[in-house]
């Protein structure tokens, strides 16, 4: 298989890129620079820049771009750009896609925020997107820019992605140094689901849907069985060793978190209905197991 990446010197673009190239996949990086090497491919999406015959050659591209949504929670600017960059990104692809006489596979970078709040409810890939958080909305724009390939014909799949747990990155690298000093809280009542997903899990799920040619659509790419905030907080106090009494009150969480608010409190209580019915077999199924390979 010939993989194209977009977003490949990231945390998960890095990862993914070698458990590629360890099962034999050839794996070409899009790079907003000169190539140096034939692995790799310059682009420019927002000037328009892309080098077609590198997506003719291609059996799947894989989309991971996007500016980090860390930052300023109360900046419009910030807000701008994480919504840009991955709209354009997404677009660029799927118009270079649409365009190539074979039309190559589109695994999209997307996330579990697409849902917003649902409160307890069970969600899978077939329920509703509601309300107007940030994220959520950029998450609607972010996939409707995947149409032209889909539109082409092309097997297009949808990563809607939770918060991948993983000690050397974000967010548990510094949840993990906050809980680990004692002053790891519950947010607000506790009773918010928040998906996540293991590392593992994640390249190894992304990897089974570049391979799967007879699927396609949105796929959630989080744990089995969804914790709820307070269920998370005990599980990763637990796990470092640690007591947790905190509490940080919904009122200030608004204050403080802006835009980001609605991440922290709001409840997205997803399955990965498609992805079990696709065949993938999880490795970490709950937050104890996702915690445990993350930490380790």
């Amino acid at each position: 298989m010939r993989a194209v990446i977009a977003g490949a010197s990231g945390f998960l673009g890095t990862h993914l890129t070698h458990h590629l190239r360890t099962q034999g996949h050839e794996v070409v990086h899009l790079v907003r620079r000169p190539a140096q090497s034939s692995l790799e491919s310059p682009w420019d999406p927002y000037a328009g820049k892309l080098d077609q015959a590198a997506i003719d050659r291609a059996d799947v591209v894989v989309n991971l771009a996007g500016v980090s949504i860390a930052g300023n929670p109360h900046s419009q600017a910030r807000a701008d750009a994480v919504l840009n960059s991955r709209v354009v990104t997404t677009r660029a692809l799927a118009d270079a896609i649409a365009a190539s006489p074979r039309p190559p596979a589109f695994l999209a970078g997307n996330g579990i925020s697409y849902y917003g709040d649902h409160g307890a409810d069970v969600l899978t890939e077939a329920s509703d997107s509601r309300g107007d958080a940030m994220l959520t909305q950029v998450t609607r724009e972010w996939q409707s820019a995947t149409s032209p390939a889909e539109q082409a014909g092309a097997r297009v799949c949808i990563l809607r992605t939770a918060p991948v747990m993983d000690r050397r990155s974000s967010p548990l690298r510094e949840l993990r140094r906050l809980f680990q000093l004692g002053l790891g809280a519950r947010l607000g009542t506790g009773k918010q689901h928040m998906p996540m997903i293991s590392l593992r899990d994640w390249v190894a799920a992304v990897a089974f849907l570049a391979g799967s040619d007879d699927v396609s659509g949105a796929f959630n790419l989080c744990c089995p069985h969804t914790p709820t905030n307070a269920e998370f907080t005990r599980a990763l106090a637990k796990a470092v060793g640690r007591p947790s009494f905190l509490v940080a009150p919904s009122l200030a969480i608004k204050v403080a978190g802006g835009r980001m608010a609605p991440e922290l409190l709001g409840s997205v209580n997803a399955r990965p209905a498609a992805l079990e019915r696709a065949g993938y077999d999880f490795q970490d199924e709950d937050v104890t197991a996702v915690l445990a390979a993350a930490l380790t």
